[in-house]
């Protein structure tokens, strides 16, 4: 399984080399692609600046590798990536990308719901917020 975890954000670059590397491949007909943002949230009175991403990654690994597994077997997909960062990611930048290709667009549409839900759900990441005030806490997922 290609490489998952990245360290720091994912940058515009990064996402731009994804999609161009798929203008080879003649039988993909759709993309679909989800971007997760950190958001400036306000909590208790003070403003995110940032998240702290940390996981057990030897687990996650698994866990990813069966969600791909599974992804595959129940969508018509021609390629899947699933890429997050680790380490700080500021307030406006690109925390979690993930890419679908498929030959029709129905499949993309689904499969990407599909797994922006089930990484939240099933893979131990953990975001510690940390405050313009240089406080933290950590986060839970909606």
């Amino acid at each position: 399984m290609k490489k998952v975890f990245i360290d720091g954000p994912i940058s515009p670059e990064f996402i731009s080399e994804s999609i161009r590397k798929h203008q080879t491949k003649t039988d993909i007909g759709a993309h679909n692609i989800f971007l997760g943002q950190v958001r400036a949230d306000v909590v208790n009175n003070k403003t995110v600046a940032a998240i702290d991403f940390t996981c057990y990654e030897a687990m996650a690994n698994e866990i990813l590798a069966d969600i791909r597994e599974k992804a595959f077997k129940t969508f018509n997909l021609t390629c899947m990536h699933i890429y997050h960062s680790l380490g700080t990611v500021k307030a406006g930048e690109i925390c979690f990308f993930v890419f679908v290709s498929a030959k029709h667009s129905s499949e993309v549409y689904e499969a990407t719901q599909y797994l922006v839900d089930i990484v939240k759900k099933k893979v131990p990441l953990f975001g510690k917020e940390i405050f313009e005030d240089e406080t933290h806490q950590w986060k839970t997922n909606k």
